[in-house]
């Protein structure tokens, strides 16, 4: 199960998300998203499209939505809220956009940018922590999708020092550091996500770092770490660069590398996948790294490989 990919925008004008900003309202160049309330009411132009969520208006290029999500809804699951009501029908589209909305979304629905944030990682994680006492088909939702997932890892990593490759927003990382409070580095192309992730894991406490960096290329020595996840990521890559990915994981790792992948048909476009896999195919990765690995399948497919 996944969601359309939200890594931080790549275009010139990168978001950031914990900028300031005006209580209710995300704005930027591209987007304006607005809390629904008494002030937003009799808004121009006239709407493209209202959704059980979502008002839609075009103003120039620039995209204005209106939401009526409050607090308690702000979780990952938004990913999909958005998906299913905007971009799947083809009112928006666009990865820097969904990103940018995305942001919006967060950052009106909660006043102030940490506060805003800190509720959008209570809400995610508490829900992942619940599927887990009482799991549930994932349907339409990111975060049941994901729980089992995270649950797996959290059991294949051992102990130590561990670093998470394409983090996100970096819920495996922060669950990883809350547990037996081990040390965690959280990497991604990211930024904005990653600056994000730091402040968000101060305020809790833990010891976890983030890197801004490329998976295939990580600012780290050989065996800097204990154990390196990759955690539905070589589905966003090409095979070449997928291979360089896992063959950097084992330079980084002195005990273990844990890579999961989903298997779909088809490589779902619209959440930023470009390749499929099947057990065969994890089976073939695993023998072109030489090393001792083995393949299982557990909510998708799961390679486990031993540095040497």
């Amino acid at each position: 199960m996944s969601v359309p990919s939200v890594r931080g925008a790549i275009a010139a004008r990168r978001i950031d998300p914990l900028a300031p900003g005006a209580p209710g309202l995300y704005a930027d160049h591209l987007v304006r998203v607005v809390r629904d309330g008494p002030a937003t009411q009799g808004a121009s132009p006239r709407p493209i499209v209202r959704t059980e969520h979502f008002t839609l208006r075009r103003r120039g290029r620039r995209v204005e939505l209106r939401h009526t999500l409050r607090p308690d809804r702000l979780d990952n699951d938004l990913a999909g809220l958005l998906a299913d009501e905007l971009f799947a029908p083809g009112w928006l589209s666009g990865s820097d956009v969904f990103e940018r909305v995305f942001t919006g979304v967060v950052r009106s629905c909660v006043d102030g940018p940490l506060p805003a944030w800190t509720t959008f990682y209570d809400n995610t994680l508490a829900r992942i922590r619940m599927h887990w006492q009482a799991p549930a088909p994932a349907g339409h939702s990111s975060i049941a999708g994901f729980a089992p997932v995270y649950r797996r890892a959290l059991d294949l990593v051992g102990p130590g020092t561990v670093l998470d490759v394409g983090s996100c927003f970096g819920f495996l990382p922060l669950l990883l550091a809350g547990r037996e409070r081990r040390t965690v580095i959280a990497s991604d192309l990211s930024r904005g996500t990653m600056r994000l992730l730091r402040t968000v894991s101060r305020a809790r406490g833990l010891a976890l770092d983030a890197l801004v960096c490329d998976a295939s290329r990580v600012p780290l020595p050989d065996r800097a770490v204990d154990t390196v996840t990759v955690i539905h990521v070589l589905e966003h890559l090409e095979p070449r660069h997928g291979d360089t990915v896992v063959r950097e994981a084992l330079r980084l790792a002195r005990r273990r590398v844990v890579v999961a992948v989903p298997y779909e048909d088809e490589p779902t476009a619209a959440y930023g996948h470009v390749r499929c896999f099947t057990p065969a195919g994890l089976k073939a990765l695993g023998d072109r790294t030489g090393r001792p690995f083995s393949v299982a399948d557990f909510h998708g497919g799961w390679l486990v490989l031993e540095p040497g």
